[in-house]
């Protein structure tokens, strides 16, 4: 028989039952907002001038489900070539929320070059204590990668 408050609960649970299968499906291994990796700055950039660079359409590449873009074309061969050399850690996520276990979007001026590895962090903030915890962030962050896309 049903009660007022198995009643109750059936309905409340209906939409966690409903979204089941989005939550299922993980997260992409690329952090792409709007299908454009880590904000459309040029990942090659970060290693050659030391700075986070906005890309263009016009010099892009396709790699891991994400579009790359980047300010020359001679960046985007390197980048070809070799992309795991350039790309971001975490797929672009959050380095310091990776180490924490769960992902976080980023932006393209919360950035760290650390022995020869790119990490992007959400913010300033972020940075600032991804920072004062290395090496250590790396492992705990390396250590939750890639369950955390669920």
């Amino acid at each position: 028989m049903l009660t007022r408050r198995t009643t109750l609960r059936l309905f409340a649970a209906t939409p966690l039952i409903a979204m089941a299968p989005a939550a299922m499906a993980g997260e992409p291994p690329i952090y792409a907002e709007g299908g454009i990796a880590i904000d459309g700055a040029d990942a090659v950039a970060y290693f050659t001038q030391n700075a986070p660079v906005p890309g263009t359409a016009d010099h892009s590449h396709d790699w891991m489900g994400a579009r790359w873009q980047f300010s020359s074309a001679a960046n985007r061969d390197m980048f070809a070539a070799d992309p795991e050399s350039y790309a971001p850690a975490f797929g672009g996520y959050c380095a310091f929320a990776a180490s924490r276990g769960y992902l976080a979007p980023t932006i393209p001026e919360a950035w760290t070059v650390y022995e020869d590895r790119l990490y992007l962090n959400a913010n300033l903030r972020a940075r600032e204590l991804w920072l004062a915890e290395l090496p250590g962030v790396i492992a705990a962050g390396e250590a939750n990668w890639p369950a955390i896309l669920g």
